[in-house]
């Protein structure tokens, strides 16, 4: 099996990390030769803030407490980090989600790409309505997921991911799609799988 560049875009409840799980799960049982690499920085930066005693990591902890937005530098060092890390022989599948949410980042990982040679990467964006997507947040429960947060992670998406998202879907060395995130997770599985292929 060819090696797949799958990225995840879309609102805070689109469903990025169930896909993500669901595709990991399919390649993991339809390709035992090589590994995939998942790349999702949020439970990267909940772990560092959780593990680490540094200086970073309380200011990290004190900006997301205090609903700000970290700077560019820090996801682009956690991302680029893991793919260093991670990737031993260049055959492997990269899944990511939760990847290029700043307009300084796609650039980075558009170089990431190329330099490790990963062909025609395939961006897929998980569309919902805000409305289905509060309510999926709202019953996830997680302590984040109160209303107030709910509301700043939707203008933050519309404010900053979506410009980040366009520098994909303009680009030709990309196959951006859009899938319908509103239907049940089997059918937005399909659809993954069909995009990819699979």
């Amino acid at each position: 099996m060819s090696s797949i560049t799958c990225v995840f875009f879309g609102r805070s409840g689109a469903g990025k990390g169930t896909q993500a799980d669901l595709l990991l799960k399919l390649l993991a049982d339809t390709d035992t030769k090589n590994k995939a690499v998942y790349v999702e920085t949020g439970a990267r930066f909940r772990t560092f803030i959780k593990e680490s005693t540094s200086y970073t990591a309380k200011k990290v902890s004190d900006t997301i407490g205090s609903g700000g937005l970290m700077p560019a530098y820090f996801p682009i060092w956690m991302w680029s980090g893991l793919l260093i890390d991670e990737l031993k022989t260049g055959n492997e599948h990269l899944v990511l989600d939760g990847v290029c949410r700043r307009h300084e980042e796609p650039p980075i990982l558009d170089s990431a790409f190329r330099f490790y040679d990963r062909k025609k990467p395939v961006v897929i964006l998980l569309e919902v309505h805000h409305e289905s997507a509060k309510n999926r947040l709202l019953k996830r429960g997680r302590h984040d997921d109160k209303e107030e947060k709910i509301a700043e992670r939707m203008r933050w998406y519309e404010a900053d991911v979506v410009k980040a998202m366009h520098f994909f879907e303009k680009d030709p060395y990309y196959h951006f799609v859009r899938i319908n995130g509103d239907q049940s997770i089997e059918d937005v599985h399909r659809d993954v799988r069909k995009v990819l292929g699979l």
